[in-house]
């Protein structure tokens, strides 16, 4: 499988390090919600199909990417810096950067 880092551009699955499941929300860290943090540390969807997840280019750049990758046939449809992600995120909830 190859992931296309937008800083050094097409390479082999081995030069990255998977991260985790990016489409899951955290909750409040100041939250003493006990099954909010279990719901968020322990229960998993085993999704099939388009799946967005972070991976760092742990043998190159060192960036933090989101990849959107199907689960089905491993075809990458998109790669981003995973701070482009969290900058949009910031500017739709209106929070200060």
């Amino acid at each position: 499988m190859l992931i296309t880092c937008p800083c050094c551009g097409p390479r082999d699955v081995a030069e990255f390090t998977y991260q985790g499941d990016a489409s899951r929300s955290r909750p409040d860290p100041a939250s003493t919600d006990q099954a909010a943090w279990n719901a968020y540390v322990y229960d998993r969807v085993n999704t099939a199909g388009a799946h967005r997840e972070y991976w760092q280019h742990s043998g190159g750049c060192r960036s933090h990417l989101v990849v959107l990758r199907s689960t089905l046939t491993h075809r990458i449809d998109s790669v981003r810096f995973a701070r482009d992600e969290a900058d949009g995120a910031r500017r739709r909830s209106g929070s200060p950067a």
